[in-house]
């Protein structure tokens, strides 16, 4: 418990702010720490992590985005459990921060479609119900505006961007999916859509879904006229760990918004049983997986941090959701522990970091990327990415329900 608050406090993105940083006192209700060291891990915190908005700023992202979202949702969940204010105010900041006076989005581009922009939207929710801020209402109807308008391939699946015609790729069902859920829930309650939720995320299983290992391909063009794509089943080569994680998500994340009774429950805890069954195979006796997970002993593959601790939370909380058996608990341990000694690492003066992170993968585009073996080993690797962190936030919540 102790490396899991260290973490929470020292990897959530930025460099050092210029002004004197603020100290808090972290604890959790059943957990309470030290105050001492509550306030020496806050100051490192304060001084490696400054605005949200700029936690990708290495890379030069400064966009309402995904990546952001995936840390402050995991902020979120912790702050759930904690009940510490300091959570709070930091996500919240970040909306702030894009969302003007009259709940227009800066960055946000509609017409461009691109399905990775409505994930920031799930943390509107949360601040939504704390505050009722109209401002956040009309965030999220924009959002969901975006989605009544977004392109669809022929199967109903959302395109993945308006650049992208007729590309499902696994990551957007994440992206898209529990938002529209959760939006519908509140807002809606319309049985047509929460059906079209669960078609989206059962036809990309049945299109990307691998018959020998049973494993899900990274993407799938419906026109099969992308270089990368097969030119008879429009799928891209190669299976990619992360982009399993994010439809993995996509599965539990969902179903905690459908109505009691919904159809799409059951086949939704049958497509999250068979993809953890094929995952089970290729786990590594570490418990983590390979970033191109059927093909361990490759030269150039490594035990990649983020998918890892996207199937740690899917399996986790899939298990909580009485999706899955008590007999999956194991393999979720087994995983965190994975991460918890292979993956976090502390300095000497107890900074926390976590590495071995794809810093990001994709099809097509310029640079031009195939989805082969060579592609997805040679993109860089890289240590306290967003990815790997929001991933991990979620993971170390939901173990905490778990055990």
């Amino acid at each position: 418990m102790r490396l899991f608050i260290v973490f929470i406090l020292c990897c959530l993105c930025g460099e050092a702010a210029a002004s004197e940083p603020k100290r808090i006192a972290i604890s959790f209700a059943d957990n309470p720490i030290d105050a001492l060291e509550a306030f020496s891990l806050a100051n490192q915190h304060m001084e490696r992590f400054p605005e949200p908005w700029l936690m990708r700023k290495s890379d030069g992202a400064y966009a309402w985005s995904y990546t952001h979202g995936l840390v402050l949702l995991g902020m979120e969940r912790l702050y759930r459990q904690s009940g510490d204010e300091a959570l709070a105010q930091y996500i919240q900041s970040y909306a702030d921060h894009f969302i003007d006076a009259d709940g227009k989005i800066e960055t946000l581009e509609i017409t461009e479609f691109n399905i990775d922009s409505i994930k920031a939207g799930n943390i509107l929710f949360f601040l939504y119900e704390r505050t009722q801020d109209p401002r956040y209402r009309r965030a999220m109807d924009s959002l969901q505006l975006q989605l009544e308008w977004q392109p669809r391939t022929h199967s109903g699946g959302f395109w993945h961007k308006r650049k992208y015609p007729w590309q499902i790729w696994l990551d957007g069902l994440y992206m898209a999916q529990p938002f529209r859920a959760e939006y519908e829930k509140l807002f809606g309650d319309d049985q047509g859509v929460y059906d079209d939720i669960v078609s989206q995320l059962v036809v990309i299983e049945q299109k990307t879904r691998d018959t020998d290992t049973g494993l899900l391909y990274h993407g799938w063009d419906e026109s099969a006229l992308q270089p990368w794509a097969n030119p008879e089943t429009g799928l891209s080569p190669g299976f990619w760990s992360r982009a399993m994680g994010w439809y993995a998500m996509a599965i539990v994340d969902t179903v905690e918004h459908l109505p009691a009774g919904h159809a799409g429950r059951e086949q939704l805890s049958g497509i999250l049983e068979r993809l953890v069954d094929a995952l089970i195979p290729f786990q590594h006796p570490s418990g983590l997986w390979y970033q191109v997970p059927d093909q361990g002993g490759r030269g150039g593959n490594w035990l990649e941090a983020s998918g890892s601790a996207m199937f740690t939370y899917a399996i986790a909380k899939g298990i909580r959701q009485n999706l899955l058996d008590e007999t999956y608990a194991e393999v979720a341990r087994k995983a965190y522990e994975g991460l918890l000694e292979g993956i976090i690492s502390t300095d000497p003066d107890g900074a926390v970091h976590v590495n071995d992170i794809c810093r990001s993968a994709g099809l097509g585009g310029t640079p031009y990327r195939d989805g082969s073996y060579e592609y997805y080993v040679t993109t860089d690797r890289v240590t306290d990415d967003a990815h790997g962190i929001g991933a991990f936030l979620l993971a170390a919540s939901e173990m905490r329900l778990l055990d």
